[in-house]
């Protein structure tokens, strides 16, 4: 995607924080966004976006870890239900 000769007006976008960065385009500016920092050294804090139950395998809890991290063979607990299970594996 190019800058459009059409907007001779705009001189473009610049990024202020770690690294400097500048750009024309929206696309530019939407690959310039630094992903957040995940805290590893917090808790585990997945909230569940869908819960899947799938014949021969099980219940499948869905969602993005927040902080923490989680390995297959923790035992995990999910509130407020207060139901615990281990985890089998980690897509």
């Amino acid at each position: 995607i190019d800058a459009s000769p059409n907007c001779p007006w705009y001189k473009g976008w610049e990024k202020e924080t770690k690294a400097k960065a500048t750009g024309k385009t929206l696309l530019e500016a939407i690959d310039a966004i630094d992903p957040p920092s995940r805290p590893t050294d917090k808790p585990l804090r997945l909230p569940l976006q869908d819960v899947y139950k799938i014949g021969g395998i099980g219940t499948v809890p869905v969602g993005r870890v927040e902080t923490g991290i989680i390995k297959a063979g923790m035992v995990v607990t999910f509130a407020p239900a207060g139901v615990t299970t281990e985890v089998k594996s980690v897509e």
